[in-house]
Formats: C-alpha cells, structure tokens, sequence
C-alpha cells in the first residue's frame, strides 16, 4: 500500500511566491525599491502599496499603486474585497506591499482592544497589555488577527512583501550572557519575531561606510585623531554571519550582501531559487517548472474564492436577513422549517439567535427556503 502521508517539495521558482521582507532606517529608500520589484516581476497591475497608519513612504514616488490604510476597519474592508474579488476586479494582483508592518501592529492594538471589550464586558480594558488575560495575550491576539488575514490572501494567490524600520539594540548573548550591538527593528521583539519567522527572506537595508582616521592639527595641545567619511554606499545584507545585522534567509546560497538596487535584489533572489532548484534534480528547466506551478496555482485560487465567497460575513447584511427569518419562521410551512433545519445543519449552525458569525450565504440560503 501507498504511503498516505509524506510528500516532496518543489521549490517555487516566482520570487514574488516567498515571503519577502525589507527593513531599514526611515528614507533609505526601502518602499521605492520595493515598488520597483513588484513592477519588474508583476507588472504595473501586480501589485499594490498599503501606505498604513502614520506612514508615508509612498508620497514622494511616481505612479505608485497605493491605497491609503489608516485603521484596523480599511485594513480588513481592502483585504476582504481582494479575497472576494480576485478573479475579477484583482486577477493581475500578485503581492501585497506592508509598508509598515510596525504601522500594521499599531492600527491593530485598537481592534483588538475592541475584541477583548466585546468578548468580555465585565472586563473592559483600554490597554492591550490587559487584553485577552494579560501576560502578552492582546500582543498574541494582534500577531494571530494579522498573520490570519496575510494568509487568507496567500491563499487566493497575493503574496507579501513587508517593510519595516530598524534601530540598533544592545542584545544579549543566551549562551555566554555577554551583550552586543545588531542592526535591528524598531518594534517589539514579540511582534517583529513573529513575522520574521514566517518570511523567506529578510533584507537589511543600511548604509556602509568607509571611516579612516587622521590626524588634526591642534593649536594647543596634542594632535587629535578624528574619524573622516571617505566612502559610504547603501547595502542590503541578506546573511551576516558576524550576527550583528538581523537579517534572514532560507536560501542557504544566497549572496550574502548586495548595494540597495532594484536588479541586485532581484538577481540575488533568483540565483538563490535557480541554485535550489538544480539541486532537486530535475530535468525541468525554471521556465518550464513556474508554467506549470501558476497554472496550478489559477486552479486553487478558483476554488479557495468560491470558498471564500460562501464562507464570508457581512455583518451589516446578516442583522436584516436575521430579523427577515424570523418574521417569516413563525408563518413558514412544516416543509420550510424542515428545510431550514437541513441548511443549517449542513453548515454547523447550531442557532438562528446569534448570528454574527455565521456565514452571510447561509442566511440568504434560509430566507430563500421561507419564502
């Protein structure tokens, strides 16, 4: 017999089909090499910038595709209309810009504040670190909520690209205790760990400089050794095997740093797809292999839209088709309540009295059998 579980990976060979991430410090110029990484690799329609909260990376860059996210509420209506919508009005879209994640986490804290209120209202809170019992739960909340709706769009085929910004910390070795400076994120460990393990590959976007010391004359006094600036170059630095900059890859051949340039990060991405893919072994050429990954990929994408079609919740719309059941229940024939029962256990819905989670097709479907 057939072994029923266990099977090999195929490498992906589209950049854009990996998790790609890229922080920086404010100005490097992180959302302009982003934009023109999407336009090189998708197209014009391919993508789309979520310029989110307080940011505003997109202002000073020509005919970019943007929209505006200033809260939790645009966030989901954007993300939910893409999810329903693919096949029609985003069937070019392929990968979503994040720009910032640190800006996603704050217009996220509020909604999950909300949650915590609605879900317990003797227990109301203004602050996420008394969210959902303490202890880290409201941060835990935000990650979950977050990475939920990244993953709904991976799954209809929009891929993500997240920007953030950096700082430089003193860390802490576990192993020796000793402490140490690394390039960094700006935001929370917790919430910055979060993504980073769910990314294929992070850059590091920086600038390296070339100091040499020389010596100042002084009028009184010793002479005075100064560092002077002869030479400085942005960088992206994929791998630092002095661990000083946080940056990742799951592409053990990738190069470890390229200058901040749009065909250097695509090159550095591909030659690390292209070298993975060989090592499979096979006969199929790259061009060959992403025919053949995208056209199964349309064949999910069909099915998980429907799906999430069906499964969708409006709950503006579920209030009035609640309100018209039950003004038609009580008059309804016996075959009529007998087919509502049928519906609704066929979709797990246990009662009629609180539906707000329930799935907005279902309701509908319960209406058209009372009438």
């Amino acid at each position: 017999m057939a072994r029923k579980f266990g099977k090999k990976n195929v490498i992906k060979v589209n950049p854009v089909d990996y998790n790609l991430g890229l922080i920086g410090e404010s100005g490097i110029g992180k959302t302009t090499l982003a934009k023109e990484v999407c336009e090189k690799l998708v197209g014009e329609d391919g993508y789309m910038i979520l310029n989110i909260g307080k940011e505003d990376g997109v202002d000073a860059i020509p005919n970019a595709t943007y929209e505006d996210v200033p809260d939790w509420d645009t966030f989901d209506e954007i993300t939910e209309d893409i999810i329903e919508n693919k096949n029609t009005d985003y069937k070019d879209l392929k990968v979503l810009v994040y720009d910032t994640f640190d800006e996603l986490v704050k217009i996220t804290e509020p909604e999950v504040i909300r949650l915590h209120n609605k879900e317990y209202p003797d227990k109301r809170t203004k602050s996420i670190k008394a969210a959902f019992g303490g202890f880290m739960g409201g941060e835990d909340k935000a990650i979950e909520i977050i990475l939920d709706k990244m993953w709904a769009l991976k799954r209809v085929g929009v891929n993500m690209f997240v920007l953030g910004h950096t700082k430089k910390r003193t860390m802490t070795d576990v192993v020796t205790g000793l402490e140490y400076d690394m390039l960094t994120t700006n935001m929370s460990h917790r919430y910055f760990n979060a993504i980073k393990t769910k990314l294929h590959v992070l850059g590091v976007a920086s600038v390296n400089r070339t100091i040499e010391q020389v010596t100042q004359k002084q009028k009184v006094g010793a002479d005075k050794k100064i560092g002077t600036v002869v030479d400085e170059s942005r960088i992206i630095t994929f791998r630092d095997d002095n661990f000083n900059i946080d940056s990742k890859s799951r592409f053990s051949e990738i190069t470890p740093s390229i200058a901040l340039d749009t065909d250097e990060f695509i090159k550095a991405i591909e030659d690390a797809i292209k070298t993975a893919h060989k090592k499979q072994g096979t006969n199929k050429s790259v061009e060959e292999t992403k025919k053949e990954q995208e056209e199964q990929k349309e064949k999910e994408i069909d099915q998980i839209v429907e799906e999430a079609k069906k499964n969708k919740v409006d709950p503006v719309k579920n209030a009035e088709l609640t309100q018209e059941i039950k003004a038609k229940f009580s008059k309804a024939t016996t075959e009529a309540k007998d087919n509502v029962k049928t519906i609704m256990a066929n979709n797990n819905v246990t009662s009629l009295k609180d539906t707000e989670e329930t799935p907005t097709s279902v309701l509908q479907e319960i209406v058209n059998a009372l009438n």
